[in-house]
């Protein structure tokens, strides 16, 4: 699970570095599309794919909160990667170089074959899950459709960056753009659930006890310590955060995420606890301020 752990670090470290000029002559530029799109040669079939699932899911945020960020996706090779990205960026972590540039792998690569774990150590209809959900057209096992949504997870972050939404605690915005990327998912690519959702039971499921910090206070005050000394227990944070974005949509609906943000885009100021859980429950949705009570007692240890 190691490498999935480091890709959410990344994630966090990484979305708000501060932007900085490009240049992209070396790569092709796609036209036709929300957002400025440049890829590697030989992959415009796979740029096509992207784009079209980025401008998807930005005409869906976009709608729903009203606000549209910019955002220029480049969709890189193995040796474009290396041209483009920032420090020992491994090939196939998506990932933001700046405020608005995102960068996704357009090949397969042994990074995202790393994440399946050995079946024959799983239970018989875990591992059946795991085929189902992660085997390719020819048989083989990816991760690739797994990280191909966490692309719009990062999409998210642009949204209430840009907006300069103050998100109250640093894991709500990791959970505001995890329920933003359940809600489309579950609203216009349903089939692709099971991708989303699958490897984060995984984690979740095998307990915490391991783990040095657990609760929401610790997420918050500790953040950077946790995501930079104890990557492994950052990666259980995340999971736990994709669940409850699953759960908070069944619960609140698709509007959930527009009332969530329109709580916080008129509420500037730094909140307290308990006037953080009471905006919550009566602007956004109870179950969202339910996560935040029941937290501690709902943790697997």
């Amino acid at each position: 699970m190691k490498p999935y752990i480091l890709l959410l670090l990344a994630f966090a470290l990484l979305s708000a570095q501060p932007a900085g000029a490009q240049h992209y002559s070396q790569l092709h530029a796609l036209q036709g599309h929300t957002s400025q799109v440049h890829y590697s040669t030989g992959h415009k079939q796979r740029a096509e794919t992207i784009a079209h699932r980025i401008d998807e899911a930005m005409a869906y945020y976009q709608q729903m909160l009203g606000f549209k960020p910019a955002v220029t996706l480049l969709i890189l090779s193995p040796d474009d990667w290396t041209r483009y990205t920032k420090g020992p960026m491994v090939y196939g972590m998506p990932h933001y170089t700046d405020d608005q540039t995102l960068i996704v792998a357009a090949e397969d690569n042994p990074f995202w074959k790393s994440f399946i774990p050995p079946l024959n150590q799983l239970p018989q209809d875990l591992s059946k899950q795991i085929r189902e959900v992660y085997q390719d057209d020819a048989g083989n096992l990816s991760m690739q459709p797994f990280f191909d949504l966490l692309a719009l997870h990062e999409l998210g972050h642009a949204f209430h960056f840009q907006a300069g939404l103050n998100m109250q605690r640093k894991w709500l915005g990791e959970l505001f753009t995890n329920t933003l990327l359940h809600t489309y998912i579950a609203e216009k690519e349903p089939a692709a659930l099971p991708a989303l959702t699958l490897f984060p039971r995984m984690v979740v499921s095998s307990g915490a006890s391991e783990y040095t910090y657990t609760s929401l206070q610790d997420a918050d005050q500790r953040y950077n310590e946790i995501g930079q000394k104890h990557p492994k227990n950052y990666g259980w944070y995340q999971s736990r955060w994709h669940i409850a974005a699953g759960n908070i949509y069944e619960a609140g609906g698709k509007q959930v995420s527009k009332r969530w943000w329109d709580a916080f885009k008129s509420n500037k100021e730094k909140l307290t606890d308990e006037q953080l859980t009471l905006l919550l429950a009566e602007k956004a949705d109870k179950s969202i301020a339910d996560m935040i009570r029941n937290w501690d007692r709902e943790t697997v240890k």
